[in-house]
């Protein structure tokens, strides 16, 4: 078991609050991807909870939803263990997140306003700055931040509840392979297709070119996943 590291209590930017037990989600979703917690490695709350200096509260919640994620297998009467989808079950979600994207992206190239455009750009050009300082932490940050803005420009709500939904179950696949090689920038210049597409009220066009960027990140996660555990 690594050492004990305490979560930091620094506060996080208003527009990226992060509680207890997201940073603790995050934190153990990288160490299972990687592969410093390997499949069938007991997760004991007890022994979290003194490891990152919190209560169990945060601990057990962490450990729900990555239970979601299919990161970790909860047992009943007998403790919740380290899993990993299956490759078919990734690939499954990663197909259903592709067109639920794709969808709020061509959406948004319909009806997003001219305040909502000018947004998402910006958003853009922050992550550009992020992908010069080499930050995929504060990269994969900004990046929820972009494609939530591209989900509410879809103006419907149904959709946009419904893709955050499934987002929060590959979120930790999706956060691990910001740390391939090259990957932040080759994440900008796919989300830059979207966002020219949006800009220009390309329904097709902005569809497809989500549709591709999710098909990548799927792929970009494999290859991180296959190096990181191999």
């Amino acid at each position: 078991m690594p050492p004990q590291a305490v979560l930091s209590d620094k506060p996080k930017p208003a527009s990226q609050p992060r509680t207890r037990t997201e940073t603790l989600r995050a934190r153990l979703a990288d160490e299972i991807v990687s592969g410093v917690l390997e499949p069938g490695t007991p997760l004991d709350e007890h022994e979290l909870a003194n490891r990152f200096g919190v209560s169990r509260t945060p601990v057990r919640e962490a450990i729900r939803q990555l239970s979601a994620s299919g990161l970790v297998r909860v047992r009943p009467h007998r403790g919740a263990v380290v899993a990993l989808p299956t490759p078919r079950e990734l690939n499954d979600m990663f197909e259903v997140m592709a067109e639920l994207e794709a969808l709020c992206a061509g959406l948004a190239a319909r009806s997003m306003t001219v305040v909502e455009r000018r947004a998402l750009e910006t958003l853009h050009q922050d992550l550009r700055v992020l992908v010069h300082k080499g930050d995929p932490a504060s990269y994969h940050d900004k990046n929820e931040a972009f494609h939530a803005a591209i989900y509410a420009g879809s103006h419907n709500s149904y959709l946009s509840e419904l893709t955050l939904m499934t987002r929060a179950r590959v979120a930790p696949f999706r956060r691990a392979q910001f740390r391939a090689a090259g990957r932040l920038g080759g994440s900008y210049s796919e989300h830059d297709l979207i966002v020219q597409a949006i800009l220009r009220g390309d329904q097709a066009g902005a569809a497809a070119a989500m549709r591709a960027h999710i098909g990548i990140v799927r792929d970009a996660f494999r290859s991180y996943a296959e190096t990181a555990t191999g």
